[in-house]
């Protein structure tokens, strides 16, 4: 097999993950080299990794370049994606500079490979709580088309990045211990507490954020859906890894629950757990750190008809930003995309 010349543009929660991803998957790997936005030594699972400040020139005879962006990270795609591009480089980029550029391909593999035919030498990663939506219900919209959709998403401090997951942990232990919580990353103490405020608001959707946009807005065009009924709320929670969404979905055509639990077993990157009798579902701390996307509490909702109701849960860092990534490169070698 080929191997490749690979950069890593930033080395935060999400960076470190696609390091490690890399490594686990055994990708074809020449050489790789790990930007950021100074020079540094970081430990990185069990090796230690030279960090080189990120410039045009860093990307001379890199065959890929993935770019590392948390949940709304602007930047560093914006500033070298594209010069990157024309020197002959691949960029797969999980910021959302680029997601809805038409110009740019927005894929999940499992879902739409067929998206990267028409890449241009750039492509993005969907936003983390898009990804494993998408992921579930896709199976279910070629077997049923989706009519109407409603997303209430409840999501991990990591998504945020290392400052969040930091500023729980410390909230937590100052209460515990009885001190004075400080707050600098969120607008609202978060240990033991939850928000609906995710991005910043968006005037083009008046009183919805940003998080709540995307999760429209991107459904839609890994789909090719660009006119579906979608309404979304995204509240951050107190949770450290792992995102979770609770989906009203209506199809044109009857679905049962029983045939949307077999549709999902049988679909690649999906793991259903429901059996709510025994108390079996999927949750953020069980799904932290796993690869696959969680389906439980699948219902018929009783209010209207074609209806029903899922329960979804995923590693935001996994699965919705480093695997997925590296899986879109994956792809791209296999369709060999990329010489």
């Amino acid at each position: 097999m080929k191997k490749f010349s690979v950069a890593v543009v930033g080395i935060g929660v999400v960076g470190a993950e696609i390091v490690k991803i890399l490594k686990e998957r055994n990708f074809p790997i020449r050489e790789m080299k790990i930007l950021a936005t100074r020079a540094r030594t970081e430990k990185i699972g069990d090796c230690e990794y030279e960090i080189e400040p990120t410039k045009i020139e860093s990307f001379q005879d890199v065959d890929i370049a993935l770019f590392a962006g948390t949940e709304g990270a602007k930047g560093a795609s914006r500033q070298f994606g594209w010069q990157a591009v024309e020197n002959g480089v691949v960029v797969i980029d999980n910021g959302d500079d680029y997601r809805l550029d038409p110009r740019v391909p927005l894929v999940i593999p499992e879902v739409n490979p067929h998206h990267l035919k028409n890449h241009r030498g750039f492509v993005s990663s969907p936003n983390c709580s898009t990804i494993q939506l998408v992921m579930a219900l896709a199976p279910l919209h070629r077997h049923s088309k989706i009519k109407r959709l409603i997303v209430s998403s409840y999501q991990s401090v990591s998504g945020t990045g290392k400052a969040a997951i930091n500023e729980l942990q410390s909230q937590t232990m100052a209460i515990v211990k009885g001190r004075e919580v400080e707050r600098e990353v969120y607008p609202h103490q978060i240990a033991f507490n939850l928000f609906p405020e995710i991005g910043s608001l968006k005037e083009e959707f008046p009183g919805y954020y940003g998080e709540e946009v995307k999760t429209a807005k991107e459904t839609r065009k890994i789909l090719d859906e660009p006119h579906l009924a979608i309404s979304a709320t995204c509240v951050r929670v107190p949770v450290l890894f792992a995102h979770a969404e609770a989906v009203n979905v209506q199809f044109e055509e009857k679905l049962s629950p029983r045939g949307a639990r077999e549709i999902l077993n049988s679909s690649p990157g999906i793991k259903v757990i429901d059996q709510p009798e025994k108390s079996l579902y999927p949750t953020p701390l069980e799904v932290a750190g796993k690869d696959d996307v969680y389906v439980g509490r699948i219902r018929e909702d009783s209010s209207t008809s074609n209806c029903l109701n899922l329960w979804i849960v995923g590693d935001n860092i996994r699965k919705g930003a480093a695997l997925n990534t590296v899986q879109i490169a994956e792809e791209m070698i296999r369709q060999r995309l990329i010489s």
